[in-house]
């Protein structure tokens, strides 16, 4: 009969030990959808870091999101503040705002949805969900995920490594990782305030783009450059620069650089002009938001346009892929920077 208890008391103190340890890969995830679900809003800061070859790059954060479709993602770049964007979603659409050149554009797009973006929480929840391999483990602190990435314009960053408040459930830290398991990106997250009292002109265009990002004012004309300096692409994917054409337009000089090869494009550099109207009627792309680490690009399936440094940049191909354009575009970054 001892043996019988001793074995019953075996039994319990396991099941009590399984009751009491830590949670699951499935509980954890149904744990976060639940907190995504109950809560109308979130606001949060963070730090993001790009390794782009030459220097880091960093960003500084702020996401406001109202339940379900609203959102307002603050980008200030650390080492240029004219180029600090917003990236807009709400009633009326998605917009890409530069307050500093009064330029915008306005997308015939559906983002942030079905696509990994990694400062935002449901973007990183989904990502999970959609990944049947994704690995977990728990740490003192935090609950980690490795899970695959959805960037359709970007090939090389497949992985993300995913770190959770054990207390909280928000996100503290997402690495994003190339083919070699490396880190690329990384966001840190400072702070998450869940559901916050949000001003009613919070997603509201007009009121983003005239009110200063970060403390950056809005850029004065005089504060362009005034002379165009043309850099070119490191990466020409086997094509070959054959016409090299430079004019002047009532807003400035403009140079159109035509490569020819295994993959043809066009690249149009012009100087930036003031948009004094932009914020009523913003430019027209059907496509994407696109990051390319330095800046928010507009890209279609055939062009890519950004702003940097005071110059308006346009790619064009009707042969490149979007990944191949992004290469093309971020080395010209590159170029600039030597």
């Amino acid at each position: 009969m001892k043996k019988y208890i001793i074995f019953f008391m075996s039994v319990l103190f396991v099941v009590f030990l399984a009751a009491c340890g830590e949670k699951s890969k499935d509980d954890v995830l149904e744990k976060l959808e639940s907190t995504a679900d109950k809560m109308n809003a979130y606001q949060t800061q963070a730090l993001m870091t790009l390794q782009t070859g030459n220097e880091d790059q960093a960003y500084r954060i702020e996401v406001t999101h109202k339940k379900k479709d609203f959102y307002r993602v603050l980008l200030k770049n650390e080492q240029d503040e004219e180029s600090s964007q917003i990236i807009l979603r709400n009633k009326e659409g998605v917009f890409v705002l530069t307050p500093a050149l009064n330029k915008s554009f306005k997308f015939q797009s559906e983002w942030p949805d079905n696509k990994s973006q990694p400062y935002l929480y449901q973007s990183l929840i989904q990502d999970i969900k959609d990944d049947s391999e994704a690995t977990f483990t728990s740490t003192d602190d935090y609950f980690v995920f490795e899970t695959r990435t959805n960037y359709e314009s970007n090939s090389n960053l497949p992985y993300q490594t995913i770190y959770f408040d054990k207390k909280t459930y928000a996100p503290v830290l997402v690495k994003v990782l190339d083919n070699d398991k490396k880190s690329m990106v990384e966001v840190e997250f400072t702070s998450f305030e869940f559901d916050p009292e949000l001003p009613e002109d919070t997603f509201n265009m007009e009121k983003n783009m005239t009110s200063s990002i970060f403390g950056v004012p809005t850029m004065a004309q005089e504060d362009l450059p005034s002379e165009l300096q043309i850099f070119y692409p490191a990466e020409q994917l086997g094509a070959e620069l054959v016409e090299e054409n430079r004019m002047e337009t009532e807003n400035g000089d403009r140079v159109m650089l035509s490569y020819e090869g295994e993959r043809n494009f066009t690249i149009i550099q012009e100087m930036v002009t003031s948009y004094p109207t932009s914020a009523q009627s913003p430019e027209l792309v059907n496509g994407d938001p696109v990051d390319l680490g330095f800046t928010m690009g507009a890209m279609s399936e055939t062009t890519l346009e950004w702003q940097y440094n005071g110059i308006n940049y346009y790619l064009a191909s009707e042969d490149l892929t979007k990944q191949e354009m992004i290469d093309v575009a971020t080395s010209i970054h590159q170029t600039a920077e030597k």
